[in-house]
């Protein structure tokens, strides 16, 4: 029916001709408002109809954000991917920094990375820092647990991270770059205080971890000899 002048009549006349309108399109009760008379009262019916209704909308709108939530991880599936086959064709310990720095910054909007080797060796390195073991006093609860942790860093932690740019960084997600020992660790930093927090979760950073501990294990030990 295509009227768009029906009138109360003709609608009321439709559905005595079709008296199973409604047992063929079932899912318009969903969405139709019946009332049920009983004086003042609402009747057990029409609140069960309104308790339905109000159940089918709340399981949409929960499959609609399931749906957005895997449409996001797709995403930084994908970017993740990316940064990892770049990571493993990495040669030298300076290809390792800078994929991280150009995935990190563009791909996934940091503001700030900083990659950070743990080693008393001598090596010639221009996008990383080296630090002695000695000297990481200033970290140890970062590092401590081999765990990535997101939030705000301490001043003597930010200071020993970042360095210069310490005072622009409000949030940072910390990721140890852990292989049978301690080999140092990456930071991601953020200019917005809220960008990282305690709460988030770190799979994401787990996994970009294990890649990287492993990526700068080689290269060290192919350094050595």
């Amino acid at each position: 029916m295509t009227d768009l002048n029906l009138t109360d009549a003709d609608v009321s006349e439709f559905l005595l001709q079709n008296p199973d309108f409604f047992t063929r399109n079932v899912k318009l009760l969903e969405k139709l408002t019946v009332p049920h008379e009983t004086g003042k009262a609402v009747s057990l019916i029409e609140r069960q109809t309104t308790v339905l209704r109000e159940k089918n909308q709340n399981l949409t709108t929960h499959l609609s954000d399931l749906i957005d939530i895997a449409r996001h991880n797709d995403v930084q599936f994908d970017k993740t991917k990316r940064m990892v086959l770049t990571l493993l064709e990495a040669e030298t310990l300076d290809d390792i920094a800078v994929a991280i720095d150009e995935s990190l910054c563009e791909d996934f909007q940091s503001d700030k990375t900083a990659l950070i080797l743990f080693t008393d060796k001598q090596l010639n390195v221009n996008n990383l820092s080296l630090v002695s073991k000695d000297e990481t006093a200033a970290i140890t609860n970062l590092i401590s647990t081999n765990l990535p942790s997101c939030g705000q860093l301490n001043e003597t932690e930010n200071r020993f991270i970042f360095k210069d740019d310490a005072i622009k960084v409000q949030s940072c997600a910390v990721v140890p770059l852990v292989q049978g020992e301690t080999l140092g660790l990456l930071a991601i930093g953020s200019f917005d205080p809220n960008y990282f927090s305690s709460s988030q979760g770190t799979v994401l950073l787990s996994y970009v971890g294990e890649v990287l501990s492993r990526v700068a294990s080689r290269i060290l030990h192919q350094q050595e000899h």
